[in-house]
């Protein structure tokens, strides 16, 4: 389920639209991811990566920035991921296509929150169980989900950190760990070797052995 969904200037963080989903059912009290989503938006920048996950407990924060423009989403972990960056890439061209001129020039927050309309057309699509199943099956221009950097909301925003940091340590540990199984695959393979030079030294030996004892 997508509980939250945020659009923001990356420049300074200014807010342009919202749009809340009230969890009536667990009672879930948003306020705290409301206040982490603005926390985590004044925190962008330049260096800030394109696309980067965040983990928050039992929910996952989900960030696309395009041309200026971050879209977050807060979801539940077990949304999927790749579901999730489409949905925030659907957003992200009708936002730029009806005010792309009008974003460097705002002042106020939510300048845009009539956004919200949109935000609800889209969301019910991919939260809907039928609509979900339809739109896994349809190849999208997404990258690789597998590249796209995890890193952990408290690392942000307790500590601190740059989120350009965070998802730099995400990147070199996967980086490491390819390492690791290149590294490993390569010595399984020159173990695989050595038995096999082992064996072929063993029978020439017993070869010559037998034909040196015949003769």
């Amino acid at each position: 389920m997508i509980l939250l969904t945020m659009v923001a200037r990356v420049a300074d963080g200014l807010p342009l639209a919202a749009s809340v989903q009230e969890d009536e059912q667990s009672e879930r009290d948003l306020q705290q991811y409301q206040s982490q989503a603005k926390q985590l938006c004044r925190k962008l920048d330049a260096q800030s990566p394109e696309r980067c996950t965040l983990e928050a407990g039992d929910m996952s924060f989900h960030l696309l920035i395009s041309q200026g423009v971050c879209y977050l989403s807060l979801c539940e972990a077990s949304f999927p991921r790749k579901m999730a960056f489409a949905y925030l890439e659907d957003l992200s061209n009708e936002f730029y296509d009806q005010y792309g001129r009008r974003i460097p020039t705002v002042t106020r927050p939510y300048s845009f929150i009539e956004f919200d309309t949109y935000i609800q057309k889209v969301k019910k699509s991919y939260v809907d169980s039928r609509a979900r199943r339809t739109l896994s099956s349809v190849n999208t221009e997404l990258q690789d989900i597998q590249r796209i950097m995890v890193g952990n909301i408290e690392e942000v925003l307790q500590r601190g950190e740059a989120l350009s940091a965070i998802c730099t340590k995400a990147s070199n540990l996967s980086n490491m760990a390819e390492k690791y199984h290149k590294d490993a695959k390569y010595l399984n393979t020159r173990s695989t070797y050595a038995k096999f030079a082992a064996v072929a030294v063993f029978f020439v030996t017993l070869i010559i052995y037998v034909r040196f004892w015949w003769l």
